[in-house]
């Protein structure tokens, strides 16, 4: 890198944060060749497929970026020696899951990704490289690349021809996926965090290309990283705390909507993120969450990691929650009674799945008995199988009516699935649902037949003289 000016980056993982982050940027900055990469050939195939309805990420906006620079600075590739080898600048962004084993199981992030990036960056990269934390992170966790980074250099520094130096910088990301490209090209802020000026001020001018300077804030990096994971936990925050106050709504007359209009117009507290929901879901809400637990309880504050461990339970309790009342409105059964689910994705317009509420109140479903039958835009069939652990069938399956609860049905014709069916469940808030005709659908159903709308995507008016039962999240009238 010469002139403090970066002419290549790579960005390793080409997921829900590297595809669209890496496309804004080659957008906005023609003059930086961009590469991401990813050792899973089939998610890069599906990035350079021609057909721009396969890409392996749904954003609304990402597909016309895509189509206008891929091949020109943006590119797709599974070699990730090469590429690190020629940045000037890499940026690390791949999945850190919750460990499922050992010290801090259940809560901490397994890092092993990251420190596999780190090791090969390490290896592979020449000359003076900025390393950009992308991924989202436990704090501290720079230490741990640096660490890496830094014994390469010392096992290097005696041949001047391969010597290799690094900065590590925080930068990480604010996307809301169903908006990300929005999040992206006009962002709250940019955070920026590390150790050295120069290198920060470097990976500033790359978002100042389109990004308005006082939205890019520089702090250490310790404090960014905190930083991202306390954002997500307090957004987490509001939804289990209105959702809270929807189960209070239910059962004393009121409604959670009038509550969250009347508190979200109080300027200290503000409009966003009070909508009841199914629960929040996502790839970093829990993950986050669960993070800030781990790092209560090591640094010897057990008050506060019961505090934000009692965001998560009541998050769970909530998903149980609707289950448990579809149950007991149905007459405390559902064995063989067909059951029409509206959204499989967390929120609308995503594909991602990644601790979707509608995953575990399926599970609750099918465990009693019912017959699911589903329907999303934009999730896979096959990832609605993973998700579920159980089999897709076609609706003339003999295993259909049998006590075999680890199969589905997919719903491609909404309306057809109405016929014969005992109730429809409403858990992502898609806008073609808000668009359904309840009449028609009432014509169809079986009798009782129920709508439970866990989004508030039926207007209750067009419900009017239809011989439906109706239950919307959070609303105390209905009872």
């Amino acid at each position: 890198m010469s002139n403090n000016e970066i002419k290549n980056i790579c960005c390793i993982g080409a997921g829900y944060v590297g595809g669209p982050t890496m496309a804004v940027i080659a957008k906005y900055c023609p003059e930086i060749q961009i590469n991401v990469v990813d050792t899973n050939k089939e998610r890069i195939s599906a990035w350079n497929h021609k057909e721009l309805s396969n890409l392996p990420v749904y954003e609304p906006g990402l597909a016309q970026i895509i189509s206008t620079i891929r091949g020109k600075n943006l590119h797709f590739s599974c070699e990730i020696q090469k590429h690190i080898s020629e940045a000037d600048m890499i940026f690390i962004s791949v999945n850190t899951p919750t460990k499922t084993k050992g010290i801090g199981a259940g809560e901490a992030s397994d890092l092993k990704w990251v420190e596999l990036c780190a090791r090969q960056v390490s290896h592979y990269s020449k000359g003076h490289t900025i390393v950009v934390e992308k991924s989202t992170l436990p704090v501290r966790t720079a230490e741990v690349i640096k660490n890496i980074l830094d014994n390469s250099v010392s096992q290097t520094k005696k041949d001047e021809r391969i010597a290799k130096t690094f900065d590590v910088l925080s930068n990480p990301e604010f996307l809301s996926e169903g908006t990300a490209i929005r999040d992206l090209e006009s962002p709250d802020r940019v955070l920026i965090g590390g150790d050295n000026k120069k290198a920060i001020n470097i990976l500033s001018k790359i978002y100042l290309s389109w990004v308005p300077k006082h939205k890019v804030l520089h702090t250490n990096i310790w404090s960014s990283e905190l930083a991202k994971l306390t954002a997500n936990a307090f957004l987490a925050q509001r939804i289990s705390a209105i959702n809270s106050i929807a189960a209070l709504c239910e059962t004393t007359g009121a409604d959670v909507r009038e509550v969250a209009r009347a508190i979200g117009s109080d300027t200290r507290i503000g409009e966003k993120f009070l909508d009841s929901s199914p629960g929040f879901g996502g790839s970093c809400f829990k993950k986050d969450i669960l993070n800030l637990v781990y790092l209560a309880k090591y640094f010897g504050l057990p008050q506060v990691a019961d505090f934000w461990q009692g965001v998560v339970e009541l998050n769970n309790w909530h998903q149980k929650r609707i289950s448990k009342l579809i149950v007991n409105k149905l007459f405390g059964t559902l064995s063989g009674k067909k059951i029409i689910i509206l959204g499989f994705a967390f929120k609308a317009n995503t594909n991602d799945t990644r601790e979707s509420a509608a995953i575990q109140i399926c599970k609750d479903l099918m465990q009693e008995g019912a017959i699911l039958h589903i329907h999303d835009p934009k999730v896979q069939s096959s990832q609605i199988c993973i998700d579920l652990n159980a089999n897709l069938i076609d609706e003339n399956d003999q295993r259909v009516n049998s006590e075999n609860n680890n199969v589905w049905i997919e719903v491609k014709d909404i309306y057809h699935s109405f016929i014969d069916a005992d109730a429809i469940v409403l858990l992502t808030n898609w806008e073609e649902y808000s668009s359904i005709n309840w009449e028609l659908a009432s014509t169809k159903m079986r009798r009782p037949g129920w709508i439970f709308d866990a989004r508030s995507i039926v207007n209750q008016e067009d419900l009017a003289n239809l011989d439906l039962n109706f239950w919307r999240v959070g609303d105390g009238s209905l009872n």
